[in-house]
């Protein structure tokens, strides 16, 4: 399979197998007027597996939702063909917009003006709290 080269773009690399297609939704990727090509379960030496997208233009991401949904993705900018920047990302010690409390009586609930926010409080379980009710957080 041969993929062309991206001149100016973004490649997302080492997106755990299978959460490719969930990263494409949530950037909502298919609005793009441009080349967007999913590899899903290439073969990785590192990880056994893994997804990789290609975006063929460059644009702001935001690397709080990205290391949100896959701690670990490395994000590849690519300028004339050659990548000018690496980033590995990880979990981010605050989600903003990304999430929705699902506590009832929580403040969010009622005053629909207020973001969702919440906060890291286990890293290695990865575990998010609303920062108004403390209410812990489903993927």
């Amino acid at each position: 399979m041969i993929i062309g080269q991206i001149e100016n773009g973004i490649v997302l690399d080492h997106i755990t197998a299978g959460r490719g297609m969930t990263i494409y939704k949530t950037l909502e990727l298919e609005k793009l007027d441009c080349t967007v090509a999913m590899i899903e379960r290439a073969t990785s030496v590192k990880m056994g597996r893994k997804d990789i997208i290609k975006i063929g233009t460059l644009l702001d991401l935001d690397f709080d939702v990205l290391g949100y949904l896959d701690p670990g993705i490395t994000v590849n900018i690519i300028r004339d063909g050659k990548v000018a920047q690496r980033r590995r990302l990880a979990l981010p010690e605050r989600v903003v917009g990304v999430l929705r409390c699902k506590n009832p009586r929580c403040i969010t609930s009622t005053e629909q003006e207020l973001t969702h926010e919440f906060r890291l409080t286990d890293r290695e379980k990865q575990v998010y709290r609303c920062i108004y009710c403390d209410h812990v957080a489903s993927k």
